[in-house]
């Protein structure tokens, strides 16, 4: 929790925000994920300054664990002390006990996003999906939160200015508007609607135009021109020289023969981010077999 202090923005935990993204299809499933279409309603999980603090606390808990679908957890919130926004003690269940920091006392508003991030932290405990470290595990609760629906809240929750800040979780503001984003695209879902904070907006369309780049990345039709060209130069060299793009290449797409096989193109799922290998033989239709999205490609 960025209390105050300098905001890290940018995206330097893309990459990992990606793999979890591939993660939570893997283990999910296509069909699990679609039902997920519906976030959190604000409504649900607003927070009164005349609300009982414990009581709205475990109200707010309430309608989280029942969007995780998760009908037998039962969460016991309490407040103290501490330098994180919160924690939640991992066990068998089927209760977990859930501490808040001291200062969601009086910013009742934002217990909610808190609340959203651990009792993600349960729904993937119940669910035996982790990251072996623990910062890229909290990037992966942070991912899952957000792309199943209650992680806007989180994003919601960052405020800047000139005399003060404040942003939970792990992930940047940007790097919540790119998977607000992925969700987005996948369900029509607009949740800038909700958002009380300006700053969340603007992090939101910067994150919009980073998911819509995946979309636009050869060997897709809809790539742009730069990209085809540099494609078609990429694609030349790997034809004459029978090897894949040097390592070192920021394309994301590389080329690879398997013995005396055709040319092939393995690029990211623009959806899902699981690799699809294609061969090189001009147009094709792809599908993804963990998001079952469908891609037009030029290969």
């Amino acid at each position: 929790m960025a209390n105050g202090g300098p905001v890290e923005h940018g995206y330097p935990h893309l990459r990992t925000v990606r793999e979890s993204v591939t993660a939570l299809y893997r283990r999910l499933s296509y069909d699990t994920v679609r039902t997920f279409s519906v976030s959190v309603a604000p409504a649900d999980v607003a927070f009164c300054d005349t609300d009982d603090l414990h009581l709205g606390a475990q109200r707010v808990a309430h309608e989280l664990v029942g969007h995780y679908r998760l009908p037998d957890a039962r969460l016991i919130v309490g407040f103290r002390e501490m330098t994180h926004a919160a924690n939640v003690e991992l066990t068998a269940g089927p209760e977990y006990f859930v501490e808040l920091n001291d200062r969601f006392r009086d910013h009742r508003r934002d217990i909610g996003a808190a609340l959203a991030h651990e009792v993600a932290h349960v729904y993937l405990h119940r669910l035996g999906l982790s990251f072996p470290a623990t910062r890229e595990n909290e990037i992966l609760t942070d991912t899952a939160a957000t792309y199943l629906g209650a992680g806007w809240l989180l994003l919601d929750a960052f405020r800047e200015d000139g005399a003060s800040s404040q942003k939970l979780g792990y992930l940047t503001p940007e790097e919540f508007g790119y998977v607000l984003a992925k969700r987005s695209l996948l369900f029509g879902e607009d949740p800038s609607v909700w958002f009380t904070s300006a700053q969340a907006y603007s992090a939101y369309r910067e994150g919009m135009a980073m998911a819509r780049r995946d979309a636009e990345q050869p060997p897709l039709c809809s790539a742009g021109w730069a990209g085809r060209r540099r494609y078609a130069r990429d694609r030349r060299h790997a034809l004459g020289h029978a090897e894949a793009a040097g390592p070192g290449r920021e394309t994301p797409y590389r080329f690879s023969v398997d013995g005396d096989g055709p040319l092939r193109v393995s690029f990211p799922c623009p959806t899902c981010h699981q690799r699809i290998r294609v061969p090189v033989t001009g147009r094709v239709r792809a599908r993804c077999g963990v998001c079952r999205t469908v891609l037009e490609c030029d290969t």
